[in-house]
């Protein structure tokens, strides 16, 4: 099968599976539409392909599978009215339920960094593989964004109040915690790597990783379960700050600190989405409801803000609008998840119909 013309997406088929790389190692594999529609057409041919008996997703470059989506596309699409942004998204969570949804083993080789839309493409699969090197994160809030792409359904069912400390502190986790939290499945050391996916050629994906995978390490983040549980639990941002300050312990002072940092706007959204994604039924019910905070999200200031101050400008100081969790109202917060009418993604009334 043919690339596309800039190769930013490598399709070929190998032995019995196909594989996907992401060809932009410049930019850690950061995604743009035209990867999104160039995996989804290839993922959609390969279902229906009887000499493809699986899919393996790896990333090119040494510093990871994918940093995410392509953040200035967003940051200056938003400044235009968010269309193209609004498109890329659908495209993009469509290919997130494709991908959980899939027929076919995927194997996603999850090495490096792998952050946002990266988790998207690569932790709803059925075989995730995770190595010494990975470093997983949901990195939104600190951008002034929600997490995304099936992400905060992830988030939602972690053990405990992991997930919303990672989401509201834009922490990361490593192979071992990617395991514990339920990001991924396997440990292959990253010196093996090569041989496992070359193997998956003529192995069935479980043969490969009883062949190559190693037990997970103990996991750092599951010894800091106790104050986690504990401060997260709480109903509101503000609540769990105080918490957090209450603690007495180094750990819990830092992750205030590092929330006090993201767009106030953002923290009380992704909070209430996470609440949310927790009471609802399935992934596609989590997706429609993203769809819904991304479309307002891009309505927002604080995306382009966040954009500027970490990426474009690189001040690392922006100015959130609003300024304060205090005068973020619970409109605001509930605007974010109102109906769409005709534009809704609309995957859990299609999945309802089938």
């Amino acid at each position: 099968m043919s690339t596309q013309p800039d190769d930013s997406v490598l399709a070929h088929k190998d032995g019995r599976v196909g594989r996907l790389t992401l060809n932009r190692p410049r930019a850690i594999n950061a995604l743009d539409h035209a990867m999104v529609r160039r995996m989804d057409a290839v993922l959609a041919d390969w279902a229906a392909d009887d000499e493809v008996a699986a899919v393996v997703v790896t990333g090119a470059g040494e510093r990871g599978l994918c940093a995410g989506g392509d953040i200035r596309f967003f940051h200056d699409d938003a400044k235009l009215g968010g269309a193209g942004a609004r498109a890329f998204f659908r495209d993009e969570y469509l290919l997130n339920h494709r991908i959980a949804r899939y027929p076919k083993p995927y194997v996603a080789v999850m090495d490096g960094l792998v952050l946002g839309g990266g988790v998207g493409v690569s932790a709803h699969g059925s075989v995730r593989v995770v190595t010494e090197r990975t470093a997983l994160g949901m990195p939104e809030t600190a951008i002034g964004f929600v997490p995304d792409v099936g992400g905060s359904r992830l988030l939602a069912l972690a053990p405990g109040e992991l997930g919303t400390h990672l989401a509201l502190t834009a922490g990361r986790l490593t192979g071992a915690d990617a395991v514990y939290c339920g990001f991924a499945d396997h440990v292959v050391p990253s010196d093996r790597l090569a041989a496992f996916t070359r193997v998956l050629a003529e192995a069935e994906p479980a043969a490969a990783v009883a062949e190559f995978a190693v037990p997970a390490e103990p996991s750092a983040i599951a010894g800091q379960r106790e104050w986690i549980d504990h401060c997260y639990a709480a109903d509101t941002v503000e609540e769990i700050l105080e918490r957090l300050r209450d603690c007495g312990l180094p750990e819990a002072k830092e992750a205030a600190e590092l929330i006090l940092a993201k767009s106030p706007t953002a923290l009380k959204v992704t909070l209430a989405a996470l609440r949310r994604a927790r009471r609802l039924p399935s992934l596609e019910a989590v997706l429609d409801q993203e769809y819904r905070v991304s479309w307002a999200g891009l309505d927002s200031p604080d995306l382009v803000e966040g954009v500027r101050a970490q990426v474009i400008d690189k001040d690392r100081n922006p100015r959130w609008s609003p300024a304060t969790l205090a005068e973020v109202s619970a409109a605001e917060v509930d605007r974010h998840f109102a109906p769409l009418g005709e534009a809704e993604l609309g995957l859990a009334a299609a999945d309802l119909a089938v």
